[in-house]
């Protein structure tokens, strides 16, 4: 079993980078909006929405973790200045580990006007409902630098299957492709 943490902050391409490693693997995608596009219509983005996101989330990983799959590609944002974002990350990492699954740490970054480009992607509309709202989603998406750290800083990921690639000019399928080779998946 094989754990693909794949994390960034919004709009840098994770679910695509996803997409396109799925297709090349035998990996499966599980990104955040799959939980979020799911509640966020009948709780809007309270915190029993996120609450509850995080239930199901858990309770995936821990059935999926169990499972003869070969793995899962699982995106979602790490504020890296949040203590409950390391906390819910290493659950996760957890659950996988007790199941003997090897895990990978794969972190993007991207300049801010290639993120607010790919925030208007066909792609990312049609997979993400809350962000069809493309006014709201890009204040959201450049007022949240202000509140949160969403790519680490210099050595503060001490894993040794950790990637952190700069995929500002890169397409998602070189971006996968680099991950496939890096990890041999």
């Amino acid at each position: 079993m094989k754990l693909i943490l794949l994390f960034g902050p919004q709009a840098v391409g994770k679910m695509t980078v996803g997409q396109e490693l799925e297709k090349t693997t035998d990996l499966k995608l599980f990104h955040n909006h799959m939980t979020i596009d799911l509640l966020e219509p009948l709780f809007g983005f309270s915190s029993e929405m996120w609450r509850l996101t995080h239930l199901f989330r858990e309770e995936v990983f821990k059935s999926f973790s169990k499972s003869d799959q070969y793995g899962m590609i699982f995106t979602f944002i790490w504020a890296f200045n949040l203590q409950e974002d390391w906390d819910i990350t290493e659950n996760i990492c957890r659950i996988f580990s007790e199941n003997n699954a090897d895990i990978y740490f794969v972190e993007l970054e991207a300049d801010m006007n290639v993120r607010l480009e790919r925030n208007r992607t066909q792609n990312r509309l049609q997979h993400k409902l809350t962000k069809r709202n493309i006014a709201q989603s890009e204040e959201h998406l450049v007022n949240s630098m202000n509140d949160y750290r969403m790519n680490s800083n210099e050595g503060e990921i001490k894993e040794k299957n950790y990637i952190k690639i700069n995929n500002t000019n890169l397409t998602a399928t070189q971006v996968a492709q680099i991950i496939k080779e890096k990890f041999e998946l």
